[in-house]
């Protein structure tokens, strides 16, 4: 029996809710909406007595899964690392095509959001690179070529 019907999305939990929204914005996402949630629900579905946090939720122009921006009003949150790197456990990355991705690097490069290493082409069907965001997220930006 199959339980999964769709992949909705990723969420990841975030210090400035402003700051990584304006980043994946910049990327090309859309802000789908944004609330408030707090009391039973909440606090029954995370674990976390009094847990109210502040989500934003994102969309590809394409429509497809998207992503949960979420910011803990309470309780404070828990740092994770700073910046890990691709083979710490946990969330690896979030990846995202791209139409030119020298484009797309350079522009969260102005921002001073900057390559973890380079970018790299797979057998000449790919280019891809690791870009550190807002709060250490890795983001993978690709582009596929011919």
């Amino acid at each position: 029996m199959t339980h999964v019907r769709r992949f909705d999305h990723v969420g990841i939990t975030v210090a400035d809710l402003d700051t990584v929204t304006a980043f994946f914005v910049g990327l090309g996402l859309e802000v789908e909406g944004t609330g408030y949630v707090e009391g039973e629900f909440v606090e029954t579905v995370c674990g976390i007595p009094g847990a109210q946090c502040e989500i934003a939720m994102l969309r590809p122009p394409d429509g497809g899964a998207r992503l949960e921006l979420a910011s803990f009003v309470a309780p404070d949150h828990i740092p994770g690392s700073p910046a890990p790197m691709a083979n710490e456990l946990g969330l690896r990355n979030v990846s995202f095509e791209v139409g030119d991705l020298r484009a797309a690097v350079d522009s969260v490069a102005k921002d001073g959001y900057g390559l973890i290493g380079g970018i790299g082409d797979y057998e000449n069907t790919v280019r891809m690179a690791y870009v550190r965001g807002p709060e250490g997220i890795i983001v993978n930006l690709f582009q596929q070529l011919g």
